[in-house]
């Protein structure tokens, strides 16, 4: 899954600038990365308003272009992040909005294919794995040009609450959750390690002791975050804004960054065609290569079981 293209600018499309889209948009404009944001929404004076909120704050951020537009403004886009979509409720899981979500997606690719057939195209609409899935086969883009957000941000939460857990600063904790972003998503606990000090080493080094159903207890929590906030706030997405920003800097800045976004597997531990995450080298052209981790026999199983049940949603939509 090579892409070898170069693209000359760092203009980005945002298709659908609910909470999670004008957070992203947000986070984008602060950290400096893009030089054009285009916000695309059918609620016109609601990206109208958010265009100029964003705007009246760029004297305290580096020079960027922001503005309200329609889907010829996706033309030059080096990005188009698609964010629109049903929003998770109380009690729903992400698979529950599958074919609500799809339904949108086949309104809204159609219509940025028509003005840019080059660009990479970033799924955020949940159940994400089937919505990057359906914008691949809906876009007839080439695999390294579709990518999902996938597990970016439950590898976040897993790493924040293991450096809660061992008092040290998660960018140096460095584990990974794969599979679904939702419900069957596996934690790779085999490989989870602190500077290269695996956990059961590193627990006593901080006072702590390796305790496995201490862990299953932080993946139920990282697993079940989304859920928790929905209860309290409503939603999620400043988080999320913040991760899909990354996968944006690593694209833009041809980084070969390796995050756990949702990308099409060919023959990963016997899984193939369906998006799902797994650490990948992204750049400039998308999706360099996916990395095959050595998985222990029971992550391999969970890891093929999320991979079936993603399977089967997708047959259930006819994408």
């Amino acid at each position: 899954m090579s892409g070898e293209r170069r693209l000359p600018t760092s203009k980005v499309a945002v298709v659908g600038v609910g909470f999670v889209g004008s957070a992203f948009a947000y986070s984008l404009m602060i950290q400096g990365i893009a030089s054009e944001i285009v916000l695309i929404d059918v609620d016109e004076k609601r990206v109208q308003g958010e265009a100029m909120d964003l705007n009246h704050g760029l004297s305290f951020v580096r020079p960027v272009s922001i503005r309200a537009g329609g889907y010829a403004d996706c033309e030059g886009a080096a990005i188009v992040v698609i964010s629109a979509g049903v929003a998770q409720k109380p009690g729903q899981s992400r698979l529950d909005l599958a074919h609500l979500n799809v339904e949108i997606l086949r309104q809204i690719v159609p219509q940025v294919t028509e003005h840019n057939r080059d660009c990479i195209m970033l799924i955020a609409t949940n159940p994400v794995d089937i919505m990057t899935y359906a914008a691949l086969r809906l876009s007839g883009f080439p695999p390294s040009r579709v990518i999902g957000s996938g597990t970016i941000l439950d590898t976040s939460r897993l790493r924040y609450l293991l450096g809660e857990h061992l008092r040290v600063d998660p960018r140096n904790v460095h584990a990974y959750i794969i599979g679904e972003h939702g419900d069957s998503e596996v934690p790779v606990w085999s490989l989870a390690n602190v500077a290269g000090t695996r956990l059961r080493d590193f627990c006593p080094i901080c006072g702590e002791r390796y305790d496995p159903r201490h862990l299953n207890r932080v993946f139920e929590e990282v697993k079940n975050a989304a859920y928790e906030i929905i209860r309290l706030k409503g939603r999620t997405y400043f988080a999320i804004g913040l991760g899909l920003t990354r996968i944006v800097e690593a694209i833009l800045r041809d980084e070969n960054a390796i995050l756990t976004v949702s990308s099409l597997l060919e023959d990963y531990y016997g899984v193939s065609d369906i998006c799902l995450s797994v650490p990948t080298v992204i750049n400039r052209g998308g999706v360099r290569e996916t990395l095959k981790l050595p998985l222990e026999e029971g992550e391999i199983r969970d890891f093929q079981r999320s991979a079936s049940i993603m399977k089967d949603v997708a047959k259930s939509l006819v994408i």
